[in-house]
């Protein structure tokens, strides 16, 4: 049996022993928390001890939505053009060209990280930089694409698709041709289509998993395993089989808009998850995308865009009954249903499905989940806490930023854009909040940055230059609440307190290690802190 000592100023999120200076870790579980001597005296005399002086000692952070396989391709497979802050297209034409360059082997080239601007470029732009090979830019979002001429003719997007899909997702030129930009439906078609081998695959989550735990996340919920990928999930599975998975990743499986037999798909989600999932890969739910972004005009609003009258945003999964039978059918064999819920609109339409569908199964804790949640209105708000559905919340997208608050205003007005990005609201009223950074979709997956703007609204000086202003202030929550949406109420989120999310008696030895104490030190000082190790079943996987 390994025994280890972890030595430090524990805060443990454990309501009856929120504080702690030792803990005796028995094969990968703890058996003790409590005071340095007594833990000495329960350990044999062989044990280990990680001794971290006086830096504090969390439980290990959890992040409740994020992408691991497109990180990881970001990372190692794809022309970064997040080099650019701002939009300069002659910037993204070297990158690509590097890439291009250093990379004569691929089939297909893919730049990610294009911020959209009043610029507007089509596929002639691409084919000037490549016009042999197929290439796409996608935006940091990852909601649009610009594919040049050979990228259309490989996806087989011509007059026809467009016409099938709508002009609102894939633009065209005077003659009806597609000029080259798509998003939403069309992009998460292609998407999984794009050319990449099994060992491809591992390497990215290898990647991504490196990243997670350098950044102190010790378990992820992966929001769509297979959209970039199809057998990623297989990935995950033949990696925690080889004993490579560390990171454990709570995997919600990728459902289409409308899905024609909801019933079925959860029968298949079921059998995967009886195939696939182990301690560190495992099947939780089901995720669906019920909109777009606001910024593309592609989030389903609740009223019409004061830009195009008329015109209410993107509604991809909008079929109310089928929404119910999921749920439904996803309750019955305890997995629950995550969507992508940005606009007003489409929160609206959720909560209604939710509602019926609990009344079908008697079911009030179905733990299902909408992540982002831009703009919500005082009765949703109320009515999440009363379905006990499960808010995941972006804190690093609550500041002010110049240009896009300015452009936000112009589509939805400047009263709802003052409200955008509750947070408060829903820890007011009980709901189970949880943080999310999206990542790799938004740049920023961040401990130290989440407890900061979830206190202030906006970026410490030093990231943004101080650009930025506090935004909707009246939404900042408390530092014990941040560290809570991103430990216990993650680990609920998953149905893995029981397991996780505290450093408790019996629980996992999951924890990561800052030189701050982020309940009490200058918040100043929080930005400014270092992660010290990251600890994963009683082992350090990661030390600065």
């Amino acid at each position: 049996m390994k025994q280890t000592i972890i030595l430090g100023n524990f805060i443990t999120m454990d309501e009856k022993r929120p504080f702690a200076k030792a803990a005796l870790v028995k094969d990968g579980v703890f058996v003790y928390i409590g005071d340095a001597d007594e833990a000495k005296k329960l350990a044999g005399a062989d044990a280990q001890v990680l001794d971290y002086g006086e830096n504090y000692i969390y439980p290990g952070f959890l992040e409740s939505h994020c992408h691991g396989h497109l990180a990881g391709y970001r990372f190692i497979g794809q022309a970064d053009l997040t080099q650019c802050q701002l939009t300069d297209y002659d910037k993204y034409r070297e990158i690509i060209k590097e890439f291009i360059e250093k990379n004569p082997q691929r089939e297909l080239y893919l730049a990610a990280g294009w911020v959209e601007n009043e610029n507007y470029v089509t596929k002639d732009y691409l084919d000037d930089i490549c016009p042999d090979k197929p290439l796409i830019m996608q935006t940091g979002g990852g909601h649009s694409m610009l594919l040049n001429t050979k990228a259309l003719e490989l996806f087989g997007i011509d007059a026809e698709y467009a016409k099938k899909n709508g002009y609102d997702q894939v633009h065209v030129d005077e003659n009806g041709e597609p000029d080259g930009y798509i998003c939403e439906g069309p992009v998460f078609e292609i998407t999984p289509k794009f050319p990449t081998s099994m060992e491809d695959a591992k390497n990215y989550l290898l990647a991504w998993q490196d990243f997670a735990l350098k950044s102190g996340y010790t378990g992820v919920a992966d929001a769509g395993t297979e959209i970039v990928y199809p057998d990623s999930p297989k990935a995950y599975h033949e990696l925690e089989q080889e004993g490579k998975l560390k990171l454990r990743t709570y995997a919600y499986r990728y459902i289409t808009d409308n899905i024609e037999n909801p019933k079925e798909e959860i029968a298949k989600v079921a059998e995967e998850r009886a195939s696939l999932s182990g301690e560190y890969f495992h099947y939780v739910g089901v995720k669906c995308f019920l909109d777009g972004v606001t910024e593309a005009h592609t989030a389903w609003q609740n009223q019409d865009y004061l830009d195009q009258p008329g015109y209410h945003g993107v509604e991809r999964f909008n079929d109310h009954d089928k929404m119910v039978e999921l749920i439904t059918e996803a309750d019955k064999e305890g997995l629950s249903v995550h969507v992508h819920s940005e606009g007003g609109g489409a929160t609206h339409f959720m909560l209604g499905c939710i509602e019926d569908a609990e009344k079908i199964t008697g079911d009030m804790d179905q733990r299902n989940v909408l992540a982002h949640l831009h703009f919500v209105t005082e009765e949703d708000i109320r009515r999440m806490a009363d379905t006990r559905s499960i808010p995941a919340v972006p804190p690093l997208w609550t500041a002010e930023i110049p240009g896009g608050y300015d452009v936000e205003v112009s589509y939805v007005g400047k009263e709802l854009a003052e409200q955008s990005y509750p947070i408060k609201s829903f820890y007011d009223l009980g709901a189970n909040v949880v943080f999310h950074s999206d990542y790799p979709v938004s740049p920023l997956m961040n401990v130290k940055y989440s407890i900061y703007t979830a206190e202030k609204r906006s970026y410490p000086e030093d990231v943004l230059g101080g650009i930025d202003k506090p935004h909707n202030v009246k939404e900042a929550i408390t530092r014990e609440q941040s560290l809570r949406a991103m430990t216990i109420n993650v680990a609920r989120q998953w149905r893995q307190e029981h397991r996780l999310g505290s450093i408790e008696f019996g629980k996992i030895a999951n924890m990561t290690v800052f030189d701050c104490d982020f309940l009490h030190d200058d918040i100043e000082k929080v930005a400014q802190a270092n992660i010290i190790a990251t600890i994963v079943d009683g082992e350090e996987v990661f030390k600065a």
